[in-house]
């Protein structure tokens, strides 16, 4: 499955501007600057599909993306930003929460992490609260070309080791700019509504 017909069709900051709920959605959740936007680029092969930003928390709102008219990839706010007021850090919380726990046509969460650096507590608290609600653990380690080979191995390690992550768990490790996992990717989505799928048949 290509991502070819892709669209941006509606941008979000609290339920009532949400989308119908007809299509399914997988929702990209992940610290500011992780690359949720530069992921959906590499998977749409298209440049600014989705804005990219080099200022971290750019991203204020909930955009749905929708393909081929069959699914949606939600990107939610990216969290974690330092340089924004506790006000404005509760409220992205509040839209991330309020979509992810409200959402009935959700059907997976797939977690961004950089795989230069440990999981930070942000990280961690959000994969606890996407495993409290029984969404199979589907990690996404972005950045990758911005390590040496050398470092690889070991860094996804301490991805697996942070997050506590199982031999069933799925990590993909990726980089926009080399387009390393952008299969294994689109696989994965393909996986994931194949899933759902056979859960509404």
């Amino acid at each position: 499955m290509e991502f070819i017909d892709i669209k941006l069709l509606k941008t979000a900051v609290k339920p009532d501007q949400y989308p119908d709920e007809t299509l399914p959605e997988i929702a990209l959740v992940g610290r500011s600057n992780v690359g949720k936007s530069s992921l959906i680029n590499c998977l749409a092969n298209r440049k600014n599909i989705a804005r990219t930003s080099s200022t971290p928390g750019k991203t204020a709102t909930i955009n749905f993306y929708e393909i081929s008219g069959k699914y949606r990839i939600v990107d939610l706010p990216g969290y974690g930003y330092a340089k924004v007021s506790k006000q404005e850090k509760e409220k992205w919380g509040e839209m991330i929460e309020g979509y992810l726990s409200s959402r009935s046509n959700l059907v997976q969460v797939v977690q961004l992490v950089d795989a230069r650096h440990k999981p930070t507590a942000d990280d961690k608290m959000m994969f606890e609260w996407i495993r409290s609600y029984n969404y199979e653990p589907l990690v996404v380690a972005t950045k990758l070309d911005k390590l040496k080979k050398s470092q690889i191995e070991g860094n996804l390690t301490a991805i697996y080791e942070e997050l506590e992550l199982s031999e069933d768990s799925v990590l993909i490790p990726f980089s926009s700019e080399t387009r390393q996992g952008r299969d294994e990717v689109i696989e994965l989505v393909e996986y994931i509504l194949d899933s759902d799928k056979g859960k509404s048949e």
